[in-house]
């Protein structure tokens, strides 16, 4: 029996998510499944990865070939990595011990790049909101400016149009003052 790790397709059209499942070659891409090692969603930002990492190892070196996605999350978790060292411990390129140095060593600076990435990311998208904030800051001034001019307009047309009002009705006052 052919044995693949694969991508089992889940959410709604335009938003889907993925289990990462064992299952025979041939079964349906969302059909039986001999077991879940977990989730990846890559709807968020960086994608989100649950896997549990024992037993994709323990697929891994029983024979199951992983598709190309799965490849890459495998690799990008480090269970590729940890199989490729545990091969060369089987070897005697080295042992067992200076395997899981090699990977924690690994492990850290790959969790410290993750961390700079998410850091760098909320950097940006404070800044953008701070960007966002000075252009509305910006075009309100505009809006106030402008409605300042239509008032100080306004006030200016009201009072010529008290002055016109009281200017003639002074006028004939003082005409009857002469006579």
């Amino acid at each position: 029996m052919p044995v693949k790790i694969r991508l089992q397709r889940h959410g709604r059209k335009g938003y889907a998510y993925y289990h990462i499942v064992i299952a025979d070659s041939r079964a349906p891409r969302d059909g039986k499944f001999i077991e879940r090692i977990g989730s990846y969603n890559p709807n968020t930002n960086p994608a989100t990865i649950d896997l549990k990492f024992e037993r994709a190892l323990y697929w891994l070196t029983t024979g199951a070939q992983p598709t190309d996605t799965t490849r890459t999350i495998l690799s990008n978790e480090g269970v590729l990595l940890k199989k490729h060292l545990l091969e060369g411990a089987k070897k005697g390129a080295f042992d067992v011990a200076e395997a899981d140095k090699r990977f924690e060593a690994w492990k850290l600076s790959k969790e410290s790049s993750v961390a700079k990435t998410k850091e760098q990311l909320a950097a940006e998208k404070q800044a953008a909101a701070k960007a966002r904030l000075a252009a509305e800051v910006e075009v309100n001034k505009a809006k106030a400016a402008e409605l300042a001019k239509k008032q100080a307009e306004a006030i200016a047309a009201a009072a010529e149009v008290v002055a016109e009002e009281e200017a003639p009705a002074e006028a004939p006052v003082a005409e009857e003052v002469a006579e």
